[in-house]
């Protein structure tokens, strides 16, 4: 492409409360090297919140030195459930609590605001996309991975030959909805775990923020009486907590991700068989903890996840690299897809 390395994309992620954005240009350069983050106000409705993707868009460039008239395309990625096209499910969404956003498609009315092509993924398939391209580098379009990312849900992403694989509504890969056996898992008298999308014993019940703030911190509290948690007024808070006591080494909270590390090992044995992937990667909060309950918790989701011994050689345990920026960065790489350009060589890990 004539005058490509002037080219650019910007890469939109757009959560429950900010705004991640990046530029990337033509040449597989980041012009951006660190976060930048604005508030998302989804909680004020779709026409707020498009204003304040515009704004971050406008700003992201301001501090990449780059023009508006360079851009060829945005990378815009938002928590699901979404469809393919970028409408946000009709059923609602946990991050789009307004009404207005049910059935709204925010990928057509961003693109209309900027006048520019937009390309849409849900979070989990752009940070996922994103740590498959670092890893394998070079070689990414002759690998497979799934991704697990866990947050308020369970978000999660399958890459094939280097390509988010979206499935027939834009739903392929969700991972955190399917039911996993809970033998081993829950202990003798521990309630099952149920999801808020009403599925009970799923991925995303136990492997989740809300999964320890509906199920696991209530049952483990009554086995530690005595625990400080019992005094925080907020469970939302609470379950917050849980992380920086299980980096701590607090018995009752490493309980608690040790049940969340055996649901993903079990997620990860289902995609075992359904896919074969080359590389498994874990993102999330657990991956921002300190790195000695980062490597715990990895090799607890390893322990679990039952390979074949044909498999095991062959296969790669991994964090997302850049987790705060990774949906972005992954977001405009989907970009630069869309538009055709060459592929893009990361150096791989």
């Amino acid at each position: 492409m004539p005058g490509q390395s002037q080219a650019v994309v910007v890469g939109l992620d757009e959560g429950g409360t900010a705004i991640n954005a990046t530029v990337l240009d033509s040449a597989g350069r980041f012009l951006v090297g660190r976060l930048v983050e604005s508030p998302s106000r989804v909680a004020e409705g779709p026409a707020t919140a498009i204003e304040a993707l515009a704004e971050s868009f406008a700003r992201v460039l301001g501090i990449a030195g780059v023009s508006g008239e360079s851009v060829r395309a945005v990378g815009l990625d938002t928590p699901g459930p979404a469809s393919a096209d970028g409408v946000i499910s009709s059923r609602g969404a946990v991050n789009f609590g307004d009404s207005a956003w049910r059935g709204f498609d925010v990928r057509s009315a961003l693109e209309s605001r900027l006048g520019l092509p937009v390309i849409y993924n849900n979070d989990a398939n752009a940070a996922s996309l994103y740590a498959h391209r670092v890893h394998f580098g070079p070689d990414a379009a002759h690998r497979s991975s799934v991704s697990l990312i866990v947050g308020t849900g369970l978000g999660s992403g399958v890459i094939e030959r280097g390509s988010v694989v979206r499935g027939a509504a834009g739903m392929a890969g969700e991972f955190g909805h399917i039911r996993i056996p809970m033998d081993g898992l829950v202990e003798e008298g521990q309630p099952t775990p149920v999801c808020n999308c009403g599925l009970s014993g799923d991925g995303e019940s136990v492997a989740s923020l809300a999964g320890i703030e509906k199920n696991l911190l209530p049952y483990w509290l009554t086995r530690f009486p005595g625990h400080e948690l019992h005094t925080e007024g907020s469970a939302r808070r609470a379950a917050i907590q849980v992380r920086a006591y299980a980096s701590a080494g607090d018995s009752m909270a490493l309980a608690v991700f040790r049940q969340q590390a055996i649901a993903i090992g079990r997620l990860f044995t289902i995609a075992a068989s359904v896919t074969d992937p080359h590389a498994y990667f874990l993102g999330g909060g657990v991956v921002e903890a300190v790195p000695s309950f980062r490597e715990w918790f990895l090799a607890t989701v390893r322990e679990h996840t039952d390979l074949r011994a044909e498999q095991l050689p062959l296969v790669t345990f991994a964090l997302v690299p850049d987790l705060d920026m990774a949906g972005a960065r992954g977001a405009a790489i989907a970009a630069c897809d869309a538009l055709g350009w060459e592929p893009l060589q990361f150096p791989s890990c």
